[in-house]
């Protein structure tokens, strides 16, 4: 890692975005090198501009044409082993345990609750112990998931079988080959992939999944009405 820490935030929120900037600005340690609203932008620019640790939101629309929330939880380990020294913190607006633990089993090396104020104003410690390795969670973040052991309900399904989902849920339209491209994969994974989520959620089709793994809590649905 360079001496001065890159960031990169995805938040389609301004005004959260200048408020990390504004915790991070009088830190000589840091800079951030980016700033975007799309989730199909994040690619393209960590591969134009360098980056230590990515903020990344949950509810980040996948581009201007479709609303649907980014798959955090395909882009996540796709991006760590494209770029196995980045860090990422998620932080945001949710407050699900079984899709918490999802995103931290994905590989992100933290995560904060917006509305944690201490973590916020922390924010530049936060991230110094995260790109020396550590693990960060909110308090509320932590109680939901580490001091609960896990459930059925948490390990229903596997993150692989989660990747599909997510990537079902941004892209509905999505052919059975255009999803296997996204994930890197053959055909038949995807497809086996999808098939033993649906025997589990106990359904026979890819809406009929994504519905109900938003209603287990375990993919975003729709961002939350921020109140900071």
């Amino acid at each position: 890692m360079s001496p001065i820490i890159r960031v990169t935030i995805l938040d389609d929120h301004q005004s959260i975005v200048d408020g990390y900037i504004y915790r991070l600005s009088g830190i000589p340690k840091f800079e951030v090198v980016a700033a975007i609203t799309y989730g199909d932008d994040l690619e393209p620019t960590l591969k134009k501009v360098p980056t230590d640790i990515l903020l990344l939101d949950v509810y980040v629309p996948t581009s201007p044409d479709n609303p649907n929330p980014y798959p955090i939880l395909n882009a996540i380990p796709k991006l760590l082993q494209i770029y196995p020294s980045l860090k990422v913190l998620v932080i945001s607006m949710v407050c699900e345990r079984r899709l918490i633990r999802a995103i931290m089993d994905a590989g992100a090396s933290g995560y904060v609750i917006k509305d944690d104020p201490a973590a916020i104003r922390d924010l530049g410690n936060v991230l110094l112990s995260i790109a020396s390795g550590g693990i960060y969670f909110s308090q509320k973040a932590y109680q939901l998931t580490l001091e609960h052991p896990h459930t059925e309900s948490s390990e229903l399904l596997s993150s692989r079988q989660l990747e599909a989902l997510s990537l079902c849920a941004a892209y509905p339209n999505d052919t059975m080959e255009e999803l296997a491209q996204k994930m890197i994969v053959a055909n038949s994974t995807v497809r086996n992939l999808l098939s033993t989520a649906y025997i589990k959620l106990g359904v026979h089709t890819r809406a009929a999944a994504v519905v109900k793994a938003r209603e287990l809590g375990i993919l975003p649905s729709h961002s939350p009405t921020l109140t900071m």
